[in-house]
């Protein structure tokens, strides 16, 4: 009974209403992807009905010091360099290395407890005076009070006295039960720490070869603290000491490419001809070994590789020429490097070519994200403007990656797919005011455009034909006449010229 009393109007208004519904919502999402770059009810999707696919966001091993440095920048600029989201991780990651379980029996780590999951960064430095007993305060005011590097250097010596303590008495103890045990590996972190902290000021301070001497006796040391990947802090300054071979015995251990990349050569530079520099370089013949795809790689390990391979033609490269006779071997070797780099981390290049503007890494960075290439490129730039000719070379050949890379991205050619999050996490680690990079750029289908408009405009006429139908009546007929007149006039041409008697037989026709 109730379909029956229905009127043809409501089911107007039923269409005009679902239409004009499905209509805002493809302009929505049109604008939303325009500003955003993606799609609002994708990323509600991951976010809330696949948390399993959050990218990792890993400790910047080369971060600035917050008083020394991104203090200073907001100081000149007004502007905030780190996210809320940036130091909330790092407040997680200080509670994590520098508290454990048994701090609240002994009153300076009781204080210091608190003072890491103190906000206000004012009260963390006031519980850090009144817990100087304690290294972590020491921590805490060189990195947040102290304004200059020489500064928090003078306080993270005081801070290592005080760790070293520590560490001899809770390494004598640490067998004695699970809370002295939980105590070393505190005590542990603390002093690697502060011993990686005063290297680096070492190395920001001029004190190159000291800054080298203190990472490697630290990595002898502690050789399975691999989490603050001191080894990237390491390349960095054997770079700027220019000992290039000692580089490379750096990458040989901890990067896997050297040994998978050989077996693959033998193999693909079998030809005599070598390629032109337009064309990308042949895929290997053989899959890559499974040990390249899966090893904990970084931007500064593969760009390193790339850096070194490029220093050996770079100086006499030249593209013309190259195009004219090919790629020699060692050209192919620096080629491909570049490709495996510009692979695991496609935003590197802009930034090293200075297409885009850098501004201060933050804390935390995610691999193969824009915020690892901001990181990279922020220490790295340096060296590769001191190898003549190695930002010509990347110019001229990092593009040619994508070429390689199959589409749509469901596998890597090197690497594991590009991971689909990284734009979102990165919107998080950097600041309102850089524009992050994104890849693979997202193009906008023209059916979506279309599919929009074509939606709103008949919900458009669904309702106004439902409010004035007369009036609408009226204009489709006017509309339907315009649009007929110049049929209608070719017709009465083709009447006039026709004989009426063929005419007629056409009709019939």
């Amino acid at each position: 009974m109730f379909l029956n009393t229905l009127t043809p109007k409501f089911y107007v208004a039923l269409t005009g209403t679902s239409s004009l519904i499905s209509g805002l919502i493809l302009i929505f999402e049109w604008w939303y992807f325009r500003k955003y770059g993606t799609s609002f009810i994708e990323q509600v999707s991951v976010s809330h009905l696949r948390p399993l696919l959050e990218c990792k966001v890993w400790r910047n091993p080369l971060n600035l010091f917050r008083g020394a440095e991104y203090n200073r920048y907001t100081w000149v600029t007004g502007r905030e360099p780190l996210t809320y989201y940036d130091m909330n991780l790092s407040a997680q990651d200080h509670q994590t290395f520098f508290t454990c379980d048994s701090d609240h029996l002994r009153p300076a780590d009781a204080i210091m407890q608190k003072a890491w999951r103190e906000r206000n960064p004012q009260a963390r430095i006031s519980a850090a005076h009144e817990a100087l007993d304690c290294a972590t305060a020491y921590i805490l005011l060189a990195e947040e009070e102290a304004t200059t590097i020489m500064e928090a250097e003078r306080l993270f010596k005081q801070a290592l006295k005080a760790g070293e303590g520590c560490y001899r008495r809770s390494q004598q103890l640490q067998h004695h039960g699970t809370q002295y045990e939980a105590q070393h590996r505190r005590d542990t972190n603390v002093l690697v720490y502060i011993k990686r902290r005063l290297a680096m000021c070492s190395r920001k301070l001029g004190r190159t070869r000291e800054a080298v001497k203190m990472m490697r006796d630290l990595m002898k040391e502690f050789p399975l603290l691999s989490m603050f990947n001191i080894h990237e802090n390491l390349l960095e300054s054997l770079l700027e000491l220019q000992n290039y071979a000692d580089v490379q015995a750096v990458l040989a251990k901890y990067d896997g490419e050297e040994h998978t990349h050989t077996h693959t050569h033998t193999h693909t530079h079998t030809h005599t001809r070598r390629p032109p520099l337009t064309d990308p370089p042949s895929p290997p013949l053989l899959p890559v070994s499974s040990t390249d795809i899966s090893l904990p790689k970084s931007a500064t390990i593969c760009y390193t590789a790339a850096l070194l391979k490029a220093r050996a033609v770079s100086d006499k490269f030249s593209p013309e020429a190259a195009s004219r006779r090919g790629l020699s071997t060692a050209e192919m070797n620096a080629v491909e490097a570049i490709h495996r780099a510009v692979e695991f981390n496609p935003h590197v290049p802009k930034y090293l070519l200075e297409m885009k503007s850098l501004i201060l890494p933050p804390e935390h960075i995610l691999k193969r994200g824009d915020s690892e290439a901001i990181a990279y490129a922020f220490f790295h730039l340096q060296h590769w403007k001191r190898v003549e000719g190695a930002l010509n070379l990347l110019h001229c050949t990092w593009e040619g990656t994508f070429r390689m890379i199959p589409y749509p991205l469901e596998r890597g050619h090197l690497f594991y797919p590009y991971p689909i999050c990284t734009e979102t996490a990165d919107r998080e680690l950097l600041p309102m005011f850089h524009e992050v990079s994104v890849y693979p750029k997202k193009e906008l289908p023209f059916f979506i455009l279309f599919t929009a408009g074509l939606c709103s405009f008949t919900a458009m006429l669904a309702l106004l034909t439902y409010q004035f139908p007369e009036l609408m009546g009226v204009f489709a007929k006017a509309f339907l006449s315009t649009l007929f007149a110049p049929l209608n006039f070719i017709m009465e041409k083709v009447e006039s010229i026709l004989p009426s008697s063929l005419w007629h037989q056409l009709t019939r026709i």
